[in-house]
């Protein structure tokens, strides 16, 4: 079962920059092979950058940011493979903890710690715990998570509880209920899918698809840029034919 986070962020989003920007993190294995790499280099390849790349969006305006990891689905992968992003998984939260104290920034991970290694799973729950009050940006990492999955165990919590719930309510029972709605979703490596990613979450999301890998992307403040360029193009309406604000009222 998810725990359960109530306090929930609340920001104005006054100008053209999303918000909660979201990454769905392809193309690493794809990345190595093009380049004559054992596929694991992929995975490390990935990593590199990481802190800047937070860095500069948090400081260009994004209050929340989540990556999307390692999915339910991935566990079908080879054991070497799964045992590998389980070791480096664990080294850059140990990281990351370091970095969650030096820059006040808030770390959550959503999905469930049921399968992850115990030393993994420890580590989670300590990044979240010494990171909970840092106020300077919030950063996610969606492992071992699942959309559906997130949504059947909310539901399951509100039967439980045993009250009717409205959409505002429901919410509080997502693993995810205290972020952020996302503004915008980005995947590399050219899939146009969101593949079980954060559907509560993803409901007004723009969605961006592009060619590049993710070891390029997380190296590329070019890329970086061009995703908020991208974002600043659009008409976001939110289901009104009139043009809308980016907090989702009708101007």
């Amino acid at each position: 079962m998810f725990k359960l986070f109530k306090k929930k962020q609340v920001v104005e989003n006054t100008g053209k920059v999303p918000q909660h920007i979201a990454f769905i993190c392809d193309g690493n294995r794809r990345w190595a092979e093009q380049r004559g790499l054992p596929p694991l280099m992929g995975h490390q390849a990935g990593i590199t950058n990481f802190e800047n790349l937070v860095d500069w969006y948090i400081k260009r305006g994004v209050t929340t940011i989540t990556f999307y990891v390692f999915s339910t689905e991935n566990w079908t992968r080879s054991t070497d493979e799964v045992n590998f992003l389980m070791d480096l998984f664990y080294t850059e939260m140990k990281k990351n903890l370091k970095n969650a104290l030096e820059k006040n920034l808030r770390y959550r991970v959503i999905g469930s710690r049921d399968r992850l290694p115990k030393k993994l799973a420890n580590m989670c729950d300590k990044l979240e715990e010494q990171s909970a009050e840092n106020t300077a940006g919030t950063v996610v990492f969606a492992l071992n998570y699942g959309g559906q999955q997130e949504i059947v165990d909310a539901v399951n919590a509100a039967i439980e509880n045993g009250e009717p719930v409205t959409r505002e309510s429901f919410e509080t029972y997502l693993n995810t209920g205290d972020l952020l709605p996302i503004d915008l979703m980005v995947r590399t490596s050219n899939e146009s899918r969101i593949s079980n990613f954060l559907l509560w979450k993803l409901a007004y999301a723009e969605l961006l698809f592009i060619p590049e890998h993710w070891p390029e992307l997380v190296k590329s403040e070019k890329l970086w840029q061009f995703t908020l360029d991208e974002f600043a193009k659009r008409n976001r309406r939110f289901g009104g034919g009139k043009k809308a604000n980016y907090t989702g009222k009708k101007k």
